[in-house]
């Protein structure tokens, strides 16, 4: 008697979870239509005029265009704060009247970067690289810190023409010892009457990097022996573990 109750409430509990499923996917259906509502919400402002969006299973994919990558990323940024969003997929594409070639736009680039954040003390001490492909930037290379990292790919990711930015920078470790080494080489080699010229333009300056001891030179220098002498100079600071000299002469083919 006790199995045949068992059994029947079985099926009584299998009928009603069969009753039951078209109930969740009609909640379901409704929780895609209330997303939609509050992406459309999100994605109200002009700079979105020309995006779209559709919502499946709580999953968002947006279309259509933007000016710049950085409103791409805000779109992107602005969907996934929003509730019941389980992923997004952004395929929305970077339109830019830019008729830049991949080696202008990097030039373009840099030159931006060199005068980023000149005058908060950083500037030395902050080396990026830069690589185009296809419009795709890869930003490499070391930062001070969070702040110089944040405002170095926000000033790429605004351009026009950058259609992605891929973020391959390192940020240096907070570190009491390499900020005395790093104002201690700063005045070795600018202290150096043959370096002194380097400072004079503040986008512009023989670029060090400390991370745990070790420091790098970077930049370019108008011949060898403003190289030699700065690598002589940086290794002359006590605490120094070692120096690598990366700097470039000027107009001398690199390897």
């Amino acid at each position: 008697m006790k199995k045949s109750m068992k059994l029947l409430s079985g099926v009584f509990a299998l009928s009603l979870g069969l009753f039951a499923a078209p109930t969740l996917r009609a909640q379901d259906k409704i929780a895609d239509t209330q997303i939609q509502e509050e992406v459309a919400k999100a994605l109200s402002n002009k700079r979105f005029s020309a995006v779209q969006s559709n919502v499946k299973n709580g999953m968002v994919t947006l279309t259509g265009s933007v000016d710049v990558y950085s409103v791409k990323e805000d779109a992107d940024h602005r969907v996934h704060r929003q509730k019941g969003v389980t992923a997004v997929r952004n395929m929305i594409e970077v339109s830019s009247s830019s008729k830049l070639s991949d080696t202008e736009l990097r030039d373009k680039l840099a030159e931006k970067l060199s005068y980023d954040r000149v005058g908060y003390g950083t500037t030395a001490f902050n080396s990026f690289t830069i690589g185009v492909q296809d419009g795709v930037v890869t930003l490499g290379g070391v930062a001070y810190g969070p702040t110089d990292k944040d405002s170095a790919i926000s000033v790429v990711s605004n351009y026009p023409g950058v259609k992605d930015v891929v973020d391959n920078i390192e940020v240096a470790p907070t570190s009491p010892m390499d900020d005395r080494i790093r104002l201690d080489v700063a005045r070795a080699v600018y202290g150096f009457p043959s370096l002194n010229k380097y400072a004079i333009d503040p986008a512009k300056p023989i670029r060090i990097t400390v991370i745990s001891g070790n420091v790098t030179l970077t930049g370019v220098v108008n011949n060898q022996a403003d190289k030699d002498a700065a690598g002589i100079r940086a290794n002359s600071v006590g605490g120094v573990f070692k120096v690598t000299n990366s700097l470039q002469v000027a107009g001398q083919k690199q390897d």
